[in-house]
Parts: C-alpha cells; structure tokens; sequence
C-alpha cells in the first residue's frame, strides 16, 4: 500500500510538470504577447522611420480631355453603358451651397475623363455618368436616396458629404448593398471607428483629430505666440470631434497652452452675439472652429460688427462669397488649414499651372449663379481637395479595370496618390483613412498675396485677405489619423498602417 501511494505521489508530481510545461506560457511566448499589446497601444503613434514611398499613381495633366465646354449648371450625362456614380449631399435646404460645390467638383473630374473617352473597366471604356443624391441634410432622407440611387440607378458609388451624420448614413446603406462609398466631405474620425467600419467604405478626406492637431502644432511649434484660446464649434459630431483633436493637439504640441471658454452652438443658426459677447469676456487671443457655410459666414460677420478682430483659427473661414462683403481688413489675420494647397507659391510645375487654368478659363464663360461667383474662381482648397479625391477614385477604377467593388477595395487599401502640385494621400488599408500633410496660413491683404499667388494678376482676391506670404507645411508625421485600437484588422500595425 506504501509502496502504490508513493508510485500515485510521483505519478501525479510528473503529470503536473507536464501541465505546467503545456499550459503555462514560457518567458519568450508572454514577451511577444506582451510586445503585441503593446504595439496596438501605440497604434496612434508614429514611426520615425517611417517615409513616404513613390505613388502608385498620379493626376497626370498630360491626360486631361479638353475642358472648355465644362459648364457644372449645364451637365448632360453620357449616353451607353456608363460608370454611374452618386453625387451625395444636401441638394435643397439650409446647405444646399456645399451640394453646388461638391457638383462642381465631381463634374469636373467626370467631365475630364468623358472627354478623354472614358477609362476602360469591365472589358471597355466606359463614361461617367452623374446622379444628383439630395440628402437635404435631412438623416431619414439621406437613407432613402442612397437606398433608390443603388437599388433603382445602379450607382457604382456614392460621393460625399458635408455632414458627417449624413456620411454615416450613407456608408451603412452602401456597405449593406456592397457598393463603394467614398467620404471626400465628412471629417468626423468616428466614421471609420470601429462601431462604425465597413469595408465598402473609404475616407479620402482628412479628419477631425488631425486638423485639429495640425492648428495646435502651427500655434504650438511654429507660430509660439498666442496662447489663450477659445472654442466654438457647431454642437454635433463634426463640431465636437473638432474640439477634441484640437484640445488633443495642444496637450501634444502646445501644453503651456490655456483653454479659456469652450461652447458649441446649433447649426445654422442667425444670432451669435451671446456666444461672441462670452469671447470678448473671456480674455482669449485666438477664437478656433470648425464652422462651414452658412454658420461661418455669420460667425465671422457679426464678429467683425462687434468690433471683434481677433485671429479665428478656422478651416471653412475662407468662402470669398462672404470675405468680399467683410473686406480687406476684416479678413486680415485670419488662420486657415487646408488639405489640398502646399506652402509656399502655388504655381510649382506645368502640371499644376494646366489644371488651374482648365478650371479657371471655364469659369470665365459660365452665365450661371450659383456658379459665376468668386467661390469657385480658383479650384484650391475644399475645390481642389473635393476635386482630386474624386480623380483619386476614378484612377483606383482605372488601375482595378473594374467596377466591381472587391477589386476596387484590392487597389485603394494602401494606394498612395499624387496630387497636381505634389501633395501626397495614402489610403491606410486597416481603417480606410487617408493619410496626408496640411498647408496653415494666416491671410494678408492683396499686395502680400504674390508669394502664394506667382503668376498674374499675383492675389488670390483684391477685394479681401487671403493666402500671401505667411504659409507652413504641417507634415503629414506630426497630424496621423486616430488609429481605433479596438478596430481589429488595426491590431499590430503601426500608424501609417504598416
């Protein structure tokens, strides 16, 4: 019996030596779990390393069609078998103005390549045809066209938007009928979360979290004067993500920084003297926000009426629809960021100069409001954004040889693409978000305006401030997207989506 207790003693002790050598992780194996953890961490970081590869593909004004008949108020789709996309936003209503803009943008891009003779996807060239998707930034009625523009016109894709609320509604209806849609106008980083990621889904625009940090790095790293700010942003997630990225920024860039009133108002609203008369109490240097038209315009004129001239760091403050009415004075100072323009002169090579110039001899002929105002002279800023995304699409179907959306996703997950004045985008392939540097600058009346505007008439505007010779380049290392660790196909890459 001893003996059949001490055989059992040292059974069981060799049986527990083999569980712990199976169950137990040796030190090597919990080190690279360990190094996983934190590597998803550090997800929003980014690599030093880490460098700019050439582009797979880039706008090539060599190619571009003859662009003299352009006219967005006077668009006729081609006839045939066509690439059929939708041109998603408000249409009617409150801020119809970003549906024109967003028209003009995409018509141009289309109209380029029809007059090429198409590009040749699913066995031919085939044209594009556009499909006006008015959302009247109305959620329920956003649903419902995206729905009729897929099931009942056979869109391809879906372009837009300005809202990113509206933009959310559009990616979960093309995501559930897998056609691709494409985010060139909603920058809330939220779109493209983890709650919220599809995989028909891709945001070629810049986001919240990064604009606001690129404001907090020019006021933080290049400009280091001004340090009181103030918030005012519009009260929904758009306004709110603004806020955050910048109050992310200046805990990054700028930590002496102060935030002395934070507010968010309703949008399009007519009266801000109560959220000004809080500004001028506050003892702020520098008013930041994330304010587009109507509630810009607004923003800034009943500012300038009640004497208040103090800098509006801002990315939508600069429609010279309304700058001209403020004029030279009151729109001096202004700091603006933009996604599409690079410091320094505007005009680098031939291939910038020709695609300014197709666009801006059209508009000279144009008989049409909204069209024939100053907004749409020149295609820089949200028009040359909004307008090389589109071109971005149109080359990621070009290069795929297909509509077919799974083989459009194969091609954009890790694209890079050039734009005509150089500006580089990468599409992250883990989360669809593109990758991009910004262009900050404070505007100077007409005579300063030269060092940006280098050929003739040398200023953007001669009726308001504008784009001088005052400009920095935030590199696109220091303003990297929000990376969702929770999102799983992000775990174990780096920023840049490596």
């Amino acid at each position: 019996m001893k003996s059949f207790r001490k055989s059992l003693a040292i059974l069981m002790g060799i049986f527990l030596l083999f569980a712990m050598a199976v169950y137990s992780p040796s030190p090597a194996m919990a080190e690279k779990v360990e190094k996983k953890v934190q590597k998803a961490k550090a997800a929003t970081k980014s690599d030093a390393g880490e460098t700019w590869s050439k582009p797979n593909a880039a706008f090539d004004a060599n190619k571009m069609g003859d662009m003299s008949g352009w006219d967005p108020a006077k668009w006729v789709n081609p006839e045939g078998d066509t690439i059929k996309v939708a041109v998603f936003w408000p249409h009617s209503g409150p801020a119809a103005a970003n549906g024109e803009l967003g028209w003009a943008c995409v018509s141009f891009a289309a109209h380029d390549i029809n007059q090429r003779g198409g590009i040749f996807v699913d066995g031919k060239k085939k044209k594009i045809a556009l499909f006006r998707a008015d959302s009247m930034s109305k959620q329920d009625q956003a649903k419902k066209i995206c729905e009729r523009m897929i099931l009942q016109e056979g869109v391809h894709a879906i372009i837009g938007t300005s809202g990113s609320n509206l933009m959310k509604v559009a990616n979960e209806v093309a995501n559930r009928y897998k056609v691709i849609s494409q985010n060139i106008g909603a920058l809330s980083d939220e779109l493209q979360d983890a709650t919220n990621f599809g995989r028909y889904s891709f945001m070629s625009s810049d986001t919240t979290y990064s604009i606001g940090r690129g404001m907090a790095y020019y006021y933080g790293q290049i400009r280091k004067k001004e340090k009181k700010f103030y918030i005012l942003c519009q009260d929904y997630s758009f306004g709110r993500d603004m806020a955050e990225g910048f109050k992310m920024g200046l805990k990054e860039y700028y930590p002496e920084a102060q935030i002395v009133g934070e507010d968010y108002h309703k949008l399009f609203i007519t009266d801000f003297a109560p959220y000004l008369e809080k500004i001028k109490a506050s003892g702020a240097e520098v008013v930041y926000t994330g304010d587009w038209i109507p509630d810009a315009a607004n923003l800034l004129k009943q500012a300038r009426q009640m004497g208040i001239m103090m800098p509006f760091a801002n990315l939508f403050i600069d429609n010279p629809d309304f700058l001209v009415e403020i004029g030279v004075e009151g729109t001096k100072n202004l700091v603006n960021i933009k996604h599409f323009d690079k410091a320094g002169p505007a005009f680098t090579n031939p291939g910038m100069i020709k695609y300014y110039k197709a666009w801006n001899d059209a508009w000279k002929k144009w008989d049409s409001k909204p069209y024939k105002t100053p907004i749409y002279k020149h295609p820089m800023g949200t028009l040359g954004h909004w307008t090389l995304q589109t071109y971005w699409l149109f080359s990621v179907m070009e290069r795929a040889k297909s509509t077919n959306a799974e083989k459009i996703i194969k091609v954009w997950e890790g694209d890079t693409y050039q734009y005509p004045n150089g500006r580089l985008v990468k599409m992250r392939a883990c989360d669809h978000k593109a990758i991009q540097g910004f262009r900050v600058a404070e505007f100077v009346e007409p005579a300063r305006q030269k060092a940006s505007f280098n050929m003739p008439p040398y200023n953007w505007y001669s009726e308001a401030s504008n784009v001088g010779d005052l400009t920095w380049e935030i590199p696109a290392e220091k303003v990297l997207p929000v990376m969702d660790p929770k999102l799983d196909r992000c775990v174990g890459k780096n920023a840049w989506g490596n």
